[in-house]
């Protein structure tokens, strides 16, 4: 009871020192406002792109190799990429595929795909350098996309090779505005695609590819278009893992059965990349160390100049209000009771120009995520860490004025000047 009356009245005092000292109060506030707003900033768009990007690699799938001419990154224990020992390697095939499907115990699917750039018209309207995506017929359950109009290939349809397309969103809007295109005909590199469907919009992924800029069309018609044997185009094996596999087995699996239809020898390399997302994750995880790291850094140096700001101002307060501690101190006021009573003052000051800090944080943004197609979110842990971080400042930086008011002799300070 004594406690919770020892509170209010040191808050009590604290706020109508605050009222009283407007310009000095709005001083301090800035200072921590700033440093609040640095360092939460600095961990909101650290957190927002970790998302991002987390999110972009499990649009590729943790249960999905890539199986491809180049790899992703350098030989593990490496630092350079030897880009010159990949050169001569052969692209993949789509019998390569079938095979893999046919001969694996633990795949679930096999596509192959590869991508090419044209202009592409209906009527009027044109659509240049778009991406041409063709597969083989799985990459639907694959990439687990969703169709918003019409359907997608049939079997037949795609092993025949029918010249038809289904369009991402972004290009059905690009060509056909607010008009259905489903059964409309579009024309690129002289041939003509009936278009059977739209897929529902997905968004941009951090390397910036999308399915709604891109027109997917059967792998066997496409083949008539470009020469995929002779030329790279991307040509890739994406292999999905059956759910109740393991991983290290699938992966091993995989390579075996690359490796005949290879034909390689026991000691020759592989000629050929097993790309994992999990390999890119990784490399994230130390990315975001350093990162984090470096926000706590720049952030640090921010909150520290606001705690010295506050700590200057509480001096200040000490020093104009030393003939009033006198009086307190001589009407029985205990020691612990003038503490707190500015330890409260600067806690009050720090936590309200931690709100403000925050506060801005949030119509930053708000504002950015409006105008931009990735979202940065001010987090609940981020809204407490920025509390946290403001009432400590609060108790650290005013506990030394705090504690020089506390041992003022009474007699002394009444006497002050």
């Amino acid at each position: 009871m004594l406690l919770t009356r020892l509170i209010l009245e040191s808050f009590s005092f604290a706020f109508g020192s605050l009222r009283g000292n407007k310009l000095r109060t709005f001083l301090s506030l800035l200072g921590i406002t700033i440093g609040i707003f640095a360092i939460i900033s600095v961990f909101t768009v650290i957190d927002s792109l970790e998302k991002y990007i987390r999110n972009s690699l499990n649009s590729l799938g943790s249960d999905m190799v890539y199986i491809q001419k180049w790899p992703w990154s350098p030989p593990e224990g490496e630092s350079e990429y030897p880009w010159w020992k990949y050169m001569n390697r052969p692209v993949p095939k789509i019998e390569e595929a079938v095979e893999l499907a046919r001969r694996s115990r633990t795949i679930e699917d096999a596509v192959y795909f590869f991508g090419f750039n044209r202009t592409v018209q209906f009527e009027n309207s044109k659509a240049e350098n778009t991406e041409i995506l063709a597969t083989t017929h799985a990459l639907i359950n694959t990439w687990s996309l969703e169709i918003e109009k019409g359907r997608y290939f049939t079997d037949s349809e795609s092993n025949s090779g029918a010249n038809l397309a289904v369009l991402g969103s972004e290009i059905a809007t690009k060509l056909f505005g607010n008009v259905n295109p489903v059964g409309k005909t579009i024309k690129f590199q002289g041939y003509r695609f009936q278009v059977i469907g739209v897929y529902t919009k997905k968004g941009t992924d951090m390397f910036g590819t999308s399915m709604d800029k891109r027109i997917h069309i059967p792998v066997v018609f496409a083949m008539n278009m470009v020469d995929v044997r002779n030329r790279d185009q991307g040509q890739t094996i994406n292999v999905k893992a059956k759910p109740d596999a393991d991983h290290d087995e699938f992966v091993a699996e995989l390579e075996g059965i690359m490796r005949s239809l290879h034909r390689l020898k026991p000691m020759e390399e592989n000629d050929f990349a097993i790309n994992e997302v999990s390999v890119i994750s990784k490399q994230f995880d130390s990315f975001f160390k350093v990162f984090n790291f470096a926000g706590w850094i720049i952030g640090g140096f921010s909150i520290l100049v606001g705690g010295f700001g506050i700590a200057n101002i509480m001096f200040v307060s000490v020093k104009e209000r030393t003939k009033i501690i006198g009086i307190q101190k001589s009407l029985g006021a205990k020691k612990y009771f003038i503490l707190l009573q500015f330890i409260f003052e600067a806690v009050v000051l720090s936590m309200v120009g931690g709100v403000l800090g925050l506060f801005l944080i949030f119509i930053g943004t708000t504002i950015f995520s409006y105008v931009a197609d990735m979202t940065i979110a001010l987090t609940m842990a981020n809204i407490v860490l920025g509390l946290t971080i403001s009432g400590v400042i609060g108790v650290l930086a005013g506990f030394i004025p705090a504690l020089s008011a506390s041992r003022l002799d009474p007699v002394t300070a009444m006497n002050s000047v």
